[in-house]
């Protein structure tokens, strides 16, 4: 009886480990190093690009999956800007995914 008790609960903790969310492996200390070239124009409170004229976001607090993946987006060109495809086309997936992590837990 005993091992059937066990049995069942490592099946149960076996579905319910498949139903969870995986952890990060992004290092927000690297990305924090990474980043430095983002800020310049993502980290100025209020920035305003002359030409052509648009807000700059600020992406400090964002969601880390939605950086994750406007970053593919801009490295692949599925998103239109000559500056964010020429920064994001030497980034590495591993790059990204700090970049990613050091921006979503900034203030």
């Amino acid at each position: 009886m005993k091992n059937v008790r066990a049995m069942a609960l490592a099946g149960a903790l076996c579905t319910a480990m498949s139903f969870a969310t995986p952890v990060s492996a992004a290092d927000p200390e690297a990305g924090k190093l990474k980043a430095q070239t983002c800020l310049g124009c993502h980290g100025v409170a209020h920035y305003v690009n002359t030409y052509p004229t648009y807000h700059v976001p600020r992406l400090a607090g964002q969601h880390e999956q939605y950086l994750v993946a406007a970053l593919k987006a801009y490295k692949e060109k599925q998103r239109s800007h000559a500056t964010m495809h020429a920064n994001a086309s030497s980034l590495s997936d591993e790059d990204i995914a700090d970049i990613a992590a050091y921006l979503a837990s900034a203030k």
